[in-house]
């Protein structure tokens, strides 16, 4: 029965392949080549706006401004809508230098929510990178007030990208290493101990260690920065790059002073209810049977606060806008409503999209009428194909849309899932969601959270084929006969 069952879903979805409107693709080329409208928009998240951490001013000023551009392409419904994330946070100071036995400018990062320290702090560091938990504990005395480096010298740097999952030698579940659909289950579980370094977070704590520093995984001045917010009493914490963290530590070693001089000052905001914002806007349906079905494009809005979150998301971010731009420009008329989405929160754990999906797909009768999400993050550049999430009854619906794409810088979907970002939140409901393959040279070694996300690393004229690959899956899954084929219940 169950051979029988796949057997279906297979012909079935190899009847709903058939026949894209090849006429209207002609016309969502030419809109995107001819009068593209993407610079402007990636202009202003990047250049003009800057980092987008979530619940920060500069997100809001992101959010009102992408809401406002998606109203002028006459849009439906162009809107905020709120959802509880906690403090917002900028970092409104940072010096961090070495003043003996030499004067040396230290590159580092404060990491996000990371409290401030009480004023200029100057002094030797007390490096504990390698002791115990015990030993931690009993340098108490020596940590009040301290500039404290926690870990050894860095030698395990990220020195690989992840493979090109649509290259002919592709080796399946390669680029796996690098999402969460290549992890295992682990970490402390309910009820066990704490962890040695959750030991000696808790010590140092307690100790009212003045600030933390800690190394960058990445080389050549490249800082990987993330954070949290560690709430009232969290100490300081500042990443340095791996270079100048390493060259103080071999210091140390050797027994040569040093005197480093740090001051961190940051500002948190909580006069907004603790909120965080989504930004949607609709192209409604046509068909009266159809129009209350959803297929959605998103990507997420916030990034980290080093670079200017170029590759980690605003060219997502623009892509998505685009596509819409697109269809409302040479008149498409969907079937069913084709909704874009611009997540916050995504950064700290999909927060924002999980908070819309546990919102408005709450119970069977709002999952069956959402069709398809197709998200867009993990990379830059062209989309090359598609991650099918081990659904085999859309891999000839997929490779039917994307043959035509072909000839504009497309190659191949593969059969294999990606995690990581914001269609996992969709998938976990129970609903398709899907990500796209891009280009991944210098995204996991050089830009992914770090302060090298700069405009430099976007080729924006490849937004455009993005947004036209995009555009052109949306309106196929919104025009299809039947829904987009989900996963078997276990």
């Amino acid at each position: 029965m169950r051979r029988n069952l796949t057997s279906f879903i297979v012909c079935a979805a190899l009847a709903q392949a058939q026949a894209p409107d090849l006429g209207l693709l002609a016309k969502i080329r030419a809109e995107a080549t001819e009068h593209a409208q993407v610079a402007p928009v990636f202009d202003m998240f990047t250049v003009t706006i800057g980092p987008r951490l979530t619940a920060s001013p500069a997100h809001k000023r992101a959010a009102e401004y992408a809401r406002e551009r998606l109203a002028s392409y006459s849009l439906s419904n162009a809107r905020l809508e709120p959802w509880h994330f906690g403090r917002g946070w900028t970092l409104e100071k940072l010096t961090i230098e070495m003043v003996e036995p030499r004067y040396l400018p230290l590159i580092g990062y404060a990491d996000g929510w990371s409290s401030s320290t009480s004023g200029e702090l100057a002094g030797a560091p007390v490096w504990i990178g390698g002791k115990s938990p015990e030993q931690v504990d009993d340098l108490r005395a020596r940590l009040k007030g301290a500039i404290v480096m926690t870990e050894p010298i860095m030698t395990n740097f990220v020195r690989k990208d992840r493979p090109q999952p649509s290259d002919p030698g592709y080796v399946p579940m390669s680029a796996a290493y690098a999402t969460s659909a290549g992890g295992r289950a682990g970490g402390r579980g309910r009820g066990s101990s704490p962890s040695p370094a959750q030991r000696i977070a808790q010590s140092l704590r307690e100790a009212g260690v003045g600030v933390i520093l800690k190394p960058s995984r990445g080389e050549h001045g490249t800082v990987f920065v993330t954070g949290r917010d560690g709430g009232a009493g969290a100490v300081p914490t500042v990443t340095l790059s791996a270079e100048h963290y390493n060259m103080i530590a071999h210091m140390i070693e050797q027994n040569v002073p040093v005197k480093l001089r740090v001051n961190v000052q940051t500002k948190f905001y909580d006069s907004d209810n603790g909120n965080s914002y989504n930004v949607l806007a609709e192209l409604p349906g046509s068909d009266a049977a159809l129009r209350d079905e959803v297929v959605m494009i998103g990507g997420h809005l916030d990034s980290w606060h080093t670079g200017v979150g170029a590759t980690d998301n605003a060219d997502g971010a623009t892509t998505v806008m685009e596509a819409m731009r697109i269809l409302k420009a040479v008149n498409a008329h969907p079937r069913r409503t084709i909704r874009v989405a611009l997540w916050s929160g995504e950064e700290q754990g999909l927060l924002g999209s999980r908070a819309w999906v546990a919102q408005h797909l709450i119970g069977a009768a709002e999952k069956e009428k959402f069709d398809v999400y197709f998200n867009i993050d993990n990379g830059t550049g062209p989309i090359y194909g598609w991650y099918l999430q081990n659904i085999e009854a859309v891999r000839s619906i997929f490779d039917a849309w994307l043959e035509p794409l072909k000839s504009f810088g497309a190659r191949r979907n593969v059969i294999e899932p990606v995690g990581s970002t914001d269609h996992i939140s969709f998938t976990d409901a129970g609903v398709p969601g899907f990500n796209p393959i891009q280009d991944y040279v210098n995204y996991d070694t050089r830009t992914h959270h770090t302060n090298e996300d700069t405009v430099d690393r976007v080729d924006v004229n490849e937004i455009r084929q993005a947004a036209a690959v995009m555009a052109w899956f949306a309106y196929n899954a919104a025009m299809a006969d039947a829904e987009i084929p989900r996963l078997p219940a276990n």
